[in-house]
């Protein structure tokens, strides 16, 4: 694309609901091909989301509001004190589902024009359009003319029949209108959606993983999302709702403790694989109900893993289960890469690579310059692929293409209906 969907100079904003955090970054647009330079962050536990979902609008607003307003605090001198206006904002898979089509238009013996190619995916739309989906993404993921195959770029080739292959994500529209609704109530307008997997994978895959095939795996607090890319294209999304919450949820009920210092636990001792010293390394958990009680109820450390472990596992063989109904096989590659503030729990890598049988790397926000410590792990990956996803695929929102696609001439709108209708 040559043109931009943001100018240089402009502000852009990203919101990442999830259920453990929400954040907002507010970055400006440095240059004319889309490098952006960090002015805004705030981030703030969630409140009212329940893996991924809106529980509670009121909880959720203020939470929102709070990220929001540390934000834009923060980019204020650059910002003059301008309160933000626009957002991009993350959908959870668990909300969302791929849908591959295959769509033809003819070009007459004519070079492939970009137009040539939006009117292939305009068509795709046209066929999903419902009153109980959102479009999040079209995406145009391999090419053929007359026939053949293996064409990458196809603008500029001559042929009569143009056949493109669309990964559709569509979102389900019931629980993104509840999550519009707060933010609107926070006096947002949201300017495009993205998939959460997607938006990590944009911001932690390095250009080789992304051509040659990888698949993301985005541990967050109430769900594990899932996206396969491969020729530099996400071609598969999926979430299981299982998450970092449901690993402290366990420990707080296996060690009859508060919700708050079995979050403590697994952060300070919790890993998914045991040690030779896990007998004897001891953990003083505080009883529920009893947090100043002044004698020690001490477990070993191994106790703990016993617990998180079989959780981990599960997820992994669930994350496994979901890749083989994909019928992706060699397609979604030998390579994975954990990401989201769930896959940071000591012993994880290991412990996919054995259930997952692939080579798994852990993965943090890596083409975001500038980004400080306390937002440059894994947890904002997918805040910093949203403004990735806005300065560098903006052509794949659908309502993008809608508003770019040229019919032509009555003469062209003519010859074309009437070739690809009879």
């Amino acid at each position: 694309m040559s043109k931009q969907f943001h100018p240089k100079g402009s502000v852009i904003a990203a919101l990442d609901i999830g259920s453990t955090k929400i954040a907002c970054f507010i970055a400006r647009i440095r240059d004319d091909i889309g490098n952006i330079d960090l002015i805004g962050i705030g981030h703030q536990a969630s409140q009212g989301i329940k893996s991924g979902t809106v529980v509670d609008l009121d909880l959720a607003e203020g939470a929102i509001k709070q990220a929001v307003h540390a934000a834009e605090n923060m980019a204020a001198d650059v910002t003059k004190g301008y309160p933000l206006r626009e957002v991009i904002v993350n959908v959870p898979a668990t909300h969302s589902h791929s849908r591959l089509m295959n769509m033809g238009v003819q070009i007459l013996g004519s070079a492939v024009t970009e137009n040539d190619i939006r009117r292939a995916l305009a068509k795709a739309q046209d066929q999903v359009v419902g009153n109980d989906v959102e479009l999040i993404h079209t995406i145009p993921t391999a090419y053929r003319i007359d026939g053949h195959e293996g064409i990458k770029e196809p603008r500029g080739l001559y042929g009569q029949h143009l056949d493109v292959d669309v990964h559709m994500v569509m979102g389900n529209i019931a629980p993104l209108r509840n999550m519009a609704s707060c933010i609107q109530s926070s006096h947002l307008d949201i300017t495009a959606l993205c998939s959460t997997p997607y938006a990590a994978g944009l911001a932690c895959l390095v250009e080789d993983e992304m051509d040659m095939g990888c698949t993301v795996v985005d541990m967050g607090g109430g769900t594990t999302s899932i996206a396969v890319f491969y020729g530099r294209e996400l071609i598969y999304t999926d979430a299981i709702p299982v998450g970092g919450q449901h690993v402290t949820n366990d420990i707080a009920r296996g060690l009859t403790t508060s919700i708050h210092a079995a979050e403590r636990m697994k952060t300070l001792y919790g890993s998914a694989i045991a040690t030779a010293t896990d007998e004897k390394d001891l953990i003083d958990v505080p009883p529920l109900g009893e947090e100043d009680s002044l004698s020690p109820n001490h477990v070993p450390r191994s106790y703990l893993v016993s617990i998180i472990a079989p959780r981990i596992e599960e997820t992994m063989e669930l994350v496994r289960s979901r890749l083989i109904d994909s019928g992706l096989g060699p397609i979604a590659g030998r390579r994975v890469v954990l990401t989201g503030g769930a896959s940071q729990i000591p012993g994880l890598r290991e412990l996919s690579q054995k259930y997952l049988e692939k080579q798994v790397r852990l993965g943090r926000p890596i083409r975001l310059q500038g980004l400080p410590d306390a937002v440059s792990g894994p947890a904002f990956s997918a805040t910093a692929g949203l403004l990735h996803y806005v300065t560098e695929r903006f052509n794949e929102m659908p309502a993008e293409i809608m508003a770019t696609v040229e019919a032509g001439t009555i003469w062209q709108r003519a010859k074309l209906w009437l070739r690809e209708n009879w």
